[in-house]
């Protein structure tokens, strides 16, 4: 490794992360039959960069993630988000060719979920002449954001005639507290159930670009 060194980074688009199931949202709508609960995995895509110092590392990282249970034409419903954080490590092994690294950060997430009523009873004239019924039959939708804590490992391997690197990077990312969920519009609501965040991730991660040296 360089003694300073900066990389991009890209995480595999097909990563897949094991969610919380927000359990106070989920039993709050398992009240009502018209609606589908949400799912606990996603598939999302995320990116970023690396910089390296010495030992020490720094990394940057956005992603989002989108998610869908039940029939996407009838009753179903979905969850998505968007959120990055930024994390710090050190280089436990002194290679040219191996880093492995525990990782700290903090970073944000915010989580939209969309629950589709069945429609298909509704008859399509009525639809289309009462805005009552159109206003009835639109989908209910939740906000809710939340400050995470992160916490993980990584390992990768280059060549050292190469600039890119391949790796793996386990990590679990939780919320500092539980959140209610909000309108649409992010207004409070009366009663709302509060969640909070809790997953495990594990990531391929891709690193190429060119190298800075220094003293």
């Amino acid at each position: 490794m360089a003694p300073h060194e900066r990389r991009r980074t890209r995480n595999d688009p097909g990563t897949w992360r094991k969610f919380s199931k927000f359990d106070a949202l989920n039993s709050r709508i398992a009240g009502f039959t018209q609606f589908k609960g949400l799912p606990d995995h996603m598939w999302t895509i995320s990116g970023g960069s690396m910089h390296t110092h010495k030992n020490f590392i720094s990394q940057f990282t956005i992603g989002a993630g989108s998610s869908l249970t039940g029939k996407p034409d009838k009753m179903s419903s979905s969850m998505r988000y968007v959120g990055g954080g930024i994390d710090f490590g050190y280089d436990l092994i002194p290679s040219e060719t191996i880093m492995l690294y525990p990782l700290v950060g903090i970073g944000a997430e915010t989580y939209s979920a969309k629950f589709y009523k069945d429609v298909s009873a509704v008859d399509f004239d009525v639809a289309a002449t009462s805005s009552t019924v159109q206003n009835s039959n639109r989908p209910v939708k939740f906000n809710n954001s939340f400050l995470t804590y992160r916490l993980g490992l990584g390992f990768s391997f280059k060549t050292p005639k190469h600039p890119g690197s391949i790796g793996l990077q386990a990590g679990y990312t939780g919320s500092f507290k539980d959140r209610s969920w909000k309108t649409s519009d992010n207004q409070i609501l009366g009663n709302a159930p509060k969640d909070g965040l809790s997953r495990f991730a594990v990531s391929l991660v891709f690193t190429g670009g060119g190298m800075m040296m220094g003293k």
